[in-house]
C-alpha cells in the first residue's frame, strides 16, 4: 500500500506538466484503494476556463472512471490548497479525505481562509491532511512566479 508521500510525488509530476504548458503548476491525483483513478493538473490558461483547477478535471474524470459523482471511497491529493470552487466540488463528490502540500493563504479553503471541507454544517465532510512534501509544492509555485515575474520585467524594459 502506498503512502501519502508517494500519491503526493505523483500529484507534483501532475504539476510539472502544468508548468510546462505556462500553466500554474497545481497536480491532482485521485485514488480508490490503491488504484490511480484520474490524474489531472491546471489548464485553465490553456482551456481558457475558469473551472480547469486540477482538482475539478481530477473529480470529473474520476466520476467517468467509476461511473458515479460520488466518490465515497476516494482520497485526493493535489499540490496546493484548493481554492473555494474545488473545495466546494470535493464536498459535493462525497471525496472522504484530501491531502495538499502547499497552504494557500490567499486563496485556500481547506484550512487558510476558511476550511469548507470540515464545515460542519455540511452534510458531508472529508478529512484533510496538510503539509505532505510541503516545501517541494510551495517551491514549485515560487519558482514558477518568480521566473514569470522576472519575464515581464524584461519585456516591460
Amino acid at each position: 500500500m502506498a503512502n501519502d508521500e508517494y500519491y503526493m510525488n505523483l500529484a507534483i509530476e501532475e504539476a510539472k506538466k502544468a508548468q510546462q504548458l505556462g500553466e500554474v503548476p497545481i497536480g491532482a491525483i485521485i485514488v480508490k484503494g490503491d488504484e490511480i483513478i484520474a490524474r489531472a493538473h491546471n489548464l485553465r490558461e490553456t482551456a481558457q476556463q475558469p473551472t480547469a483547477h486540477a482538482e475539478h478535471i481530477a473529480i470529473e474524470r474520476a466520476s467517468k472512471v467509476v461511473e458515479s459523482w460520488r466518490l465515497e471511497d476516494c482520497a485526493l491529493y493535489v499540490t496546493l490548497e484548493p481554492c473555494v470552487m474545488c473545495a466546494g466540488a470535493i464536498v459535493m463528490s462525497r471525496i472522504p479525505k484530501v491531502v495538499f502540500g502547499a497552504m494557500d493563504p490567499k486563496g485556500g479553503c481547506s484550512g487558510s481562509l476558511m476550511n469548507l471541507l470540515e464545515e460542519p454544517r455540511f452534510n458531508h465532510r472529508a478529512s484533510v491532511v496538510t503539509g505532505v512534501l510541503e516545501n517541494e509544492c510551495g517551491d514549485l509555485l515560487r519558482n514558477f512566479f518568480r521566473e514569470l515575474r522576472a519575464k515581464k520585467s524584461k519585456t516591460n524594459i
